[in-house]
């Protein structure tokens, strides 16, 4: 099968093409880099021009794969909207891939896992993962740097591990004696496998049940002031 896979969460993002067959078997073709800033000026050009380049169109594609978060607001949602408007026309499956879960999993580290990653002001998205012998998802939340900090450290005498992409986050964590794994950030070739990996256990969403997992609420809910 034919996936495309998406991942417009960060400054960066990508899409990639895989050919995905039973069990594991899912061999990325090729990841291109999105610049950030102008998503929705590149991103149904990119998919257009990649499908092209390997002799394909977008009926040939079987399934879809994207990021929902956590991340960027207007980011996520030109993603989302791009990847239901083709799976809607296709009548093709997509799998909702969390961008923690992706950390998590891109590393070596089994067992218990706390993925991290820098969602600014002072906050960090963590995601709580057991990892072996089954995956199971404790919880997604995010947390301001010391509570982060705390619940790793506490975290510990269970063996956990802290797995992050951010090298500054990484250092963080390490200077308050934690062990982490730093890691590359998670490209959408890795989110395709993932993503594979869900449409064959029956976790799949249409496009009216698509919804983005901001985690943190929006600066407009943060802001806003009651009214009276």
């Amino acid at each position: 099968m034919l996936l495309l896979a998406a991942d417009t969460s960060g400054k960066q993002g990508s899409i990639a093409l895989a050919e995905c067959g039973a069990g594991e078997n899912c061999a990325v073709i090729e990841a291109v880099p999105l610049a950030g800033g102008t998503f929705s000026a590149q991103l149904v050009p990119q998919i257009a021009a990649l499908l092209a380049k390997y002799g394909h169109s977008k009926s040939d594609l079987g399934g879809f794969a994207v990021v929902s978060g956590p991340g960027s607001f207007t980011g996520l949602r030109v993603g989302l909207a791009a990847i239901k408007a083709l799976a809607e026309v296709l009548h093709q499956p997509i799998a909702a891939v969390s961008l923690l879960e992706a950390v998590a999993r891109s590393g070596a580290a089994r067992g218990r896992v706390l993925a991290a990653l820098d969602a600014g002001r002072g906050d960090v998205y963590v995601g709580d993962y057991q990892l072996d012998p089954q995956f199971h998802m404790h919880s997604e939340r995010m947390l301001s740097r010391e509570e982060f900090l705390a619940e790793a450290k506490s975290s510990q005498a269970k063996g956990t591990t802290v797995v992050t992409p951010d090298a500054l986050l990484a250092e963080t964590v390490r200077g308050a004696g934690i062990p982490v794994e730093s890691i590359e950030y998670p490209d959408s070739g890795a989110i395709a496998r993932l993503g594979w990996e869900h449409l064959q256990q029956g976790q799949t969403a249409t496009p009216e049940e698509l919804e983005a997992n901001y985690i943190r609420r929006s600066d407009a809910e943060i802001f806003s002031k009651p009214a009276r």
